[in-house]
C-alpha cells in the first residue's frame, strides 16, 4: 500500500544518503547560497567602481540589468537541458561561469568588459538557479511551496553570510581583490557540490495540501504560454519583481545619497556602518520569507498569501519613501521590502507547478521566471526617474504596482486559475473515460 508522500516510502526507493530527497534539497540550497552574491552583493561594488573609473551609476547598473536578463531569459533553455541531461553537467557549467564572471570583473577597465562579465555571470547563475528550483519542485510535488521556498532561501539569504567579509575586503584590499577572491571561492565550491546532484525521483502516492488548487494534467511550455492564466501570473511577477530589483541594485547608492551609508549602527553589541548592517538584515529577511511564505501558501492558498505580502511590499516602500532619511527608519523599511519581495521566488514556482503540472515543471518555472528579467529592464529607468524626480517618485510608482499586483492576484488570477484547473480536470476525466472504452472494446 502506497504511503502518501512519506519519507518512509522515499527511503525504500532512494539509494543511500545522497539519493534522499532532503539531501538533494540541501545541495540545491547550498548552491543557491553560493551564487547569491552575484546579485545581492553587487550594490557594494557600484560606488567603488564609480569612484575609480568615473563611470556613471546608470552605466554601471546596465551591467546589473544584463546579468538579470541573461540569468532569467536563458533559464527555460537551461531547464530543458536539465530535463534531458540531468543536473550535474548544467550546474558544473554554471560553476565555471560564476567563477569566471567575477574574475573578469576584477580585471575590468572598461564598461564593455563589465558587460561581458555580467553576461557570463547571468549564464552561470541561471544554470544553478533554474536547476535548483526545478529539482525542488520535482522532488517535492507534495510540498511545492515549502521546497521551492527553501531552495530560493539559499539565494535570498546566502549573501548575508558574506556581505560583511566582502565589505571589509573591499575596504582593506580594493573591490578588485574582493571580486577575484570570492569569484574563485564560490565557483570551486559549486563545482564540487554539482557532482553530488542526482535526477529527481518524486514520491509515489503523494497527497496534495487541501488549500492547493492543483492541475492533474501536465501542460507543455508551449501550451502554458498560450493560456491567459500564465500571462496574468507573468504580469504580477513583473509588477512585484521590479520594486525588489530596484531596491536590490540601488540600496547602496540610495544610502550614499541620503548620507547614511557610513552612519555607525549597533545591534546586539555589533557595530557596523549602516549600509553593511542593512544589507545583512535585508538578505536574512529575503531568505527567511521564502520558505515561510511557501509553507503558508501550501496551507492558506497561493493567491491569499500573495495579496497580503504584495500589499506589504507596497506599504514598506511607502514607508521608505516617507521616512527613509532617518537611519533607524531606513533599517526598518528596507528589510521589510525584502521580507515581502523574496516571497515571489517561492510562491510563483509553486503556483506554476500547481497550475501546469510536474512533468515539465523545470522548464515551465523557468519560462515564468523570465518575468524577473523583464522587470530588470526597469532598473536603469528607475535611475533616470530618480535623477529627475527623486527616489520618492520611484518608490511611489513601485508601491502602487506592488499593491495592484496583490489585488490582481487575489481577485482576478485566483478565480481564473481555479476555472482553468477544473477545465483540465474535465479534459483528463474525458480522456480517461475514452481510454477505458477503448480497452473494453479491445477485450471483446
Amino acid at each position: 500500500m502506497a504511503q502518501s508522500g512519506s519519507d518512509g516510502l522515499q527511503a525504500q526507493r532512494e539509494p543511500g544518503f545522497f539519493g534522499n530527497r532532503w539531501t538533494q534539497l540541501v545541495l540545491a540550497i547550498l548552491c543557491m547560497g553560493l551564487v547569491a552574491n552575484l546579485q545581492y552583493a553587487w550594490t557594494l561594488f557600484v560606488t567603488p567602481m564609480h569612484l575609480k573609473h568615473q563611470w556613471s551609476v546608470a552605466d554601471i547598473q546596465i551591467a546589473f540589468s544584463i546579468f538579470v536578463l541573461t540569468e532569467t531569459w536563458l533559464i527555460p533553455l537551461e531547464g530543458w537541458l536539465v530535463d534531458r541531461f540531468g543536473p550535474q553537467p548544467v550546474v558544473s557549467f554554471g560553476a565555471v561561469c560564476v567563477g569566471l564572471a567575477w574574475v573578469l570583473d576584477s580585471y575590468a577597465q572598461s564598461l564593455s568588459t563589465l558587460y561581458v562579465a555580467a553576461l557570463v555571470a547571468g549564464l552561470g547563475v541561471g544554470c544553478v538557479y533554474g536547476t535548483s528550483v526545478g529539482m525542488a519542485l520535482k522532488w517535492f510535488p507534495d510540498r511545492r511551496g515549502l521546497a521551492a521556498g527553501l531552495a530560493a532561501a539559499g539565494f535570498g539569504a546566502g549573501a548575508a553570510v558574506t556581505v560583511v567579509p566582502i565589505a571589509h575586503m573591499i575596504h582593506a584590499s580594493g573591490y578588485e581583490h574582493a571580486f577575484f577572491f570570492f569569484g574563485i571561492l564560490q565557483g570551486a565550491a559549486i563545482l564540487v557540490l554539482s557532482l553530488l546532484m542526482l535526477r529527481p525521483r518524486p514520491p509515489v502516492g503523494f497527497v496534495m495540501p487541501k488549500a492547493a488548487v492543483a492541475a492533474k494534467r501536465d501542460s507543455t511550455p508551449g501550451q502554458m504560454v498560450r493560456t491567459p492564466v500564465f500571462w496574468i501570473m507573468y504580469l504580477c511577477f513583473v509588477a512585484v519583481g521590479a520594486g525588489g530589483l530596484i531596491t536590490t541594485a540601488q540600496i547602496g547608492p540610495i544610502a550614499h545619497q541620503f548620507n547614511l551609508a557610513a552612519t555607525p549602527m549597533s545591534i546586539f553589541g555589533l557595530s557596523l556602518p549602516l549600509l553593511t548592517m542593512t544589507l545583512t538584515i535585508d538578505n536574512l529577511a529575503n531568505g527567511f520569507t521564502r520558505p515561510l511564505t511557501g509553507f503558508i501558501s501550501d496551507r492558506l492558498g497561493r493567491e491569499n498569501t500573495m495579496l497580503v505580502i504584495f500589499c506589504g511590499e507596497g506599504v514598506a516602500m511607502l514607508g521608505l519613501r516617507a521616512f527613509g532619511h532617518d537611519p533607524v527608519a531606513f533599517m526598518i523599511f528596507a528589510p521589510l521590502i525584502f521580507l515581502c519581495w523574496g516571497e515571489i521566488f517561492s510562491i510563483f514556482p509553486a503556483l506554476c507547478g500547481d497550475t501546469f503540472g510536474s512533468k515539465y515543471a523545470t522548464t515551465n518555472a523557468g519560462v515564468l521566471y523570465t518575468a524577473k528579467g523583464t522587470a530588470s529592464l526597469l532598473v536603469p529607468l528607475a535611475s533616470v526617474l530618480a535623477a529627475t524626480a527623486g527616489w520618492g517618485a520611484v518608490f511611489g510608482v513601485a508601491a502602487v504596482a506592488s499593491i495592484g499586483a496583490g489585488l490582481l492576484a487575489r481577485f482576478v488570477l485566483a478565480p481564473m486559475r481555479r476555472q482553468w484547473v477544473l477545465q483540465q480536470a474535465a479534459i483528463s476525466a474525458t480522456s480517461a473515460g475514452f481510454e477505458d472504452m477503448q480497452v473494453q472494446a479491445s477485450g471483446k
